[in-house]
């Protein structure tokens, strides 16, 4: 089959490879029907995250078509049938799954041990990921092989296009999560930096939830008038101070909830704190680059709360935590408990309360996936969203 591996640093290719087989009674195998670049693939594509190998396949976000099923998830699954499959791979059985904490499931992980040495303790296995997370082949493919296949995954009812569900398995829920666990009361500002998928999703999260007013940072015109577009009010940071505006908006206050949809490769402009953070990852000082969270924190109305979805690898410095205390934030982050979410964002796509493929930018073969993840990262072309189809 065709598939998008990883070679190193900026380096993914389209290879020929082997067709994923069943290896376990409860997995799957899934004809992938369509798949779709993450911002957090970029973190892959630019070897900002620990634990990648030479020839994994990469992508954590795709759908398809249930081609074989194990003996043990044959009454969960039956050949034919349409699945959107989450990039959180979940047991089903141990603690943490029983509480819903299926992005810290204690058992899909397969390289438990080295998460367990890297991290304090597991956290769940992730398609196309690191092997810190399992080193499960990823889903940017013609084929994949479906762990835990009985509980990893979500059945598409008919009448739905692969556009409007695919992004169940990723970036939907996981915006929606961002908003969620902000707790959002009727009188509340939301800021949320960075509007990309991520963040686009949680813009329109933020406001199904009932926010007063939503408030989208970035610098990019195109993402920016899509935020606009889903009701945000919007900031340019390279055009305007980004602590004047959100005080000028909130009565001198600051918003109660902000959100990072950015992650460990934060951008500013002529920043000290952002050069410095640059010097310092050149120099391996530092993996990720904290200037979101240091502004969140910053900003942020004492007893507010900080939501963390974007994607952090490692470590950071100079981060202002006595200000984070003494101001009483609260930290809320984590990878998205995918299926706690994906009943009820099924059911609003349903009743058209949202499309999710609104954020799409750009369609194009499987073939094209090594270009487009170039096109993506450098914001080439107006691309928001890249949706392949092997």
């Amino acid at each position: 089959m065709r598939a998008l591996v990883w070679h190193g640093a900026n380096d993914i290719r389209c290879d020929t490879v082997p067709d994923p087989e069943i290896e376990n009674p409860r997995d799957a195998i899934v004809k992938v029907t369509t798949c779709a670049i993450c911002g957090s693939d970029l973190h892959l594509h630019d070897h900002f995250m620990p634990g990648m190998e030479k020839g994994d396949i990469v992508g954590h976000e795709f759908m398809g078509e249930v081609v074989e099923v194990g003996a043990d998830a044959k009454s969960a699954l039956k050949i034919g049938e349409r699945v959107v499959v989450p990039f959180t791979i979940w047991c089903g059985e141990c603690d943490q799954c029983r509480r819903g904490n299926y992005s810290v499931c204690e058992r899909s992980n397969r390289n438990k041990a080295l998460a367990d040495k890297v991290f304090g303790h597991t956290t769940a296995g992730l398609f196309g990921y690191t092997h810190l997370t399992g080193g499960y082949a990823g889903g940017q493919a013609e084929f994949v092989r479906v762990p835990m296949a009985d509980r990893t995954h979500i059945k598409v009812p008919d009448g739905l296009t692969d556009e409007q569900v695919l992004f169940l398995g990723d970036i939907f829920p996981t915006g929606w999560q961002a908003a969620a666990q902000c707790d959002i009361q009727p009188d509340d500002t939301v800021a949320i930096w960075g509007c990309g998928p991520v963040g686009q999703m949680t813009i329109r999260s933020a406001i199904l939830l009932g926010a007063k007013q939503v408030i989208a940072i970035d610098r990019v015109p195109e993402r920016l008038a899509m935020a606009k577009a889903g009701g945000a009010i919007t900031i340019d940071f390279e055009e305007e101070s980004v602590v004047e505006r959100l005080n000028e908006l909130t009565g001198g206050k600051g918003p109660e909830k902000c959100i990072d949809a950015v992650g460990m490769e934060a951008h500013a402009t002529a920043t000290l704190d952002s050069m410095m953070d640059r010097a310092k990852q050149a120099l391996m000082l530092e993996s990720d680059r904290a200037h979101v969270l240091r502004e969140m924190i910053y900003v942020c109305r004492p007893a507010g709360v900080l939501s963390i979805p974007g994607v952090y690898g490692g470590l950071i410095d100079k981060l202002p935590f006595g200000m984070s205390m003494n101001k009483g934030l609260t930290w809320r982050m984590g990878q998205t408990h995918v299926n706690r979410w994906t009943d009820d964002l099924l059911n609003r796509i349903q009743d058209g309360q949202i499309d999710p493929s609104f954020v799409i930018t750009h369609t194009v073969p499987l073939d094209q996936g090594p270009e487009m993840y170039k096109t993506f990262r450098d914001k080439r072309d107006g691309c928001i969203k890249v949706v392949l189809k092997p």
